[in-house]
């Protein structure tokens, strides 16, 4: 048999056992995602997998790259990849994907026991920037207390300020949407003049 003729008969497989099965997606017909867990479990983790034109003769790609396992450290994920890798091995040559799906469901705790959540939180500067920082790695700091009339001050100097940078970002927006247009746009808009 092909390589092809192997992956069309696996895919019938996987679409018969997992019809209905919230875990696993189909993302084309060489490409899944399975979720190793419930949504609510914070050991869960979502497995990436395309098959390459050789597969099963050849390895699949395996990754935790979805968003899902942003809270996944770096550590954990590469456990979890090293452990998949040796289950590959020993199946190379055979259709593996049942078999590495149920052999993660059923090795999720030893394969997360050393989890600790990553919390990550996204600030917004004023000059529009996206800074990530680490939660344990933030430390509270002491504010200063204003009087209600500092606050106004405040309010009032930057709200102009404010409504510049939200301008620019809206006019950047509008432009890279007006991008993806097909053909001739005929909305101008005095801000790209």
């Amino acid at each position: 048999m092909t390589a092809n003729e192997d992956q069309e008969m696996e895919l019938e497989a996987l679409r018969s056992i997992y019809e209905g099965d919230e875990c696993f997606k189909e993302i084309s017909p060489v490409s899944f995602q399975f979720r190793i867990g419930d949504l609510e479990d914070t050991k869960a983790f979502i497995l990436d997998v395309m098959w390459p034109e050789t597969y099963p003769e050849t390895a699949p790609q395996i990754s935790l790259d979805a968003f899902f396992n942003n809270r996944i450290s770096a550590e954990t994920k590469q456990l979890i990849l090293s452990k998949l890798e040796e289950q590959v091995e020993a199946n190379l040559g055979n259709a593996m994907m049942y078999t590495l799906f149920e052999w993660a469901k059923e090795n999720q705790e030893t394969l997360m026991e050393n989890h600790k959540p990553v919390m990550t939180a996204v600030t917004l500067t004023s000059s529009s920037e996206v800074t990530t920082t680490t939660s344990t790695a933030k430390k509270k700091e002491k504010k200063e207390q204003l009087t209600k009339a500092q606050k106004r001050r405040m309010i009032n100097r930057t709200d102009g300020e404010l409504k510049h940078v939200l301008q620019l970002n809206l006019n950047k927006f509008v432009h890279v949407l007006l991008s993806f247009l097909p053909g001739p746009c005929y909305v101008q808009s005095p801000a790209f003049e």
